[in-house]
């Protein structure tokens, strides 16, 4: 299962006069983040950033002299994000302009189906709140010192942790690792190869040494025909005559 986890920064609040000025995705497959990222600050185009969006995530009108327009990053982000789940926070939002961007480009629009709001999920999860991505990020211990203002990129790769969070919780608390991570290549499915680490040391026996001493008494009285002795290791006389 692939998904994209994507966030957006913008000139303003008004997806039909507002443009994108920042869009970063974080590619997950299987839950697991395969490490592929697409990033582009993007020229709005003539509209000016309003104060109170720049005072939220820093992107000054200088900052976005010079950089591409929306049509030209469009190609890289449908091949991108093309089959993926699209997950955002507040996904109504960056959904929006998104659209708003694909419309002036007569590009359809994305499917509401293909779409996971984080924001939903918490609220259904934590109903009491609060739900912003710094809150979550408090709750699962996720850190997230470097966040003093809003960047889409790393608010993607900090909303891509949450969501494992949100949604199971990470594999490596069971003691999981991610060994490799395998695009196969012109297909649509992609392999994740998990190893599970020995332990340091075996766990103690809970079968104390009279239980054992009455377990094996009980085996004997039943004779060959006990379940015991078909799924019992092979003694070592026995494994040298099978070699």
């Amino acid at each position: 299962m692939r998904e994209i986890i994507f966030d957006t920064e913008t000139t303003g609040l008004d997806s039909r006069e507002d443009r994108i000025i920042e869009l970063g995705c974080v590619e997950l497959v299987n839950r697991f983040p395969t490490g592929r990222s697409m990033h582009h600050y993007i020229n709005p185009q003539g509209r000016s950033v309003h104060p109170d969006a720049q005072a939220v995530h820093g992107i000054s009108d200088t900052d976005l002299v010079g950089k591409p327009v929306f049509a030209e990053i469009l190609d890289s982000f449908l091949e991108f994000i093309d089959g993926a789940k699209l997950v955002a926070h507040n996904a109504n939002f960056d959904i929006g302009f998104i659209n708003a961007e694909f419309h002036r480009l007569g590009q359809s629009f994305v499917d509401p189906a293909r779409v996971v709001d984080t924001l939903a999920i918490a609220r259904r999860k934590h109903p009491m709140g609060p739900n912003s991505l710094d809150a979550l990020c408090r709750r699962y211990g996720i850190d997230n010192s470097r966040r003093t203002k809003h960047g889409a990129l790393l608010d993607a790769e900090l909303l891509a942790e949450v969501y494992i969070e949100l949604v199971g919780g990470k594999q490596a608390a069971f003691g999981l690792e991610v060994e490799t991570q395998e695009r196969v290549e012109d297909a649509s499915e992609s392999r994740v190869v998990v190893a599970l680490p020995s332990r340091p040391r075996p766990l103690p026996p809970r079968m104390t040494e009279e239980e054992r001493q009455a377990h094996e008494a009980l085996v004997a009285g039943i004779g060959d025909n006990a379940l015991w002795r078909k799924l019992a290791p092979a003694e070592p006389a026995e494994q040298a005559e099978i070699a």
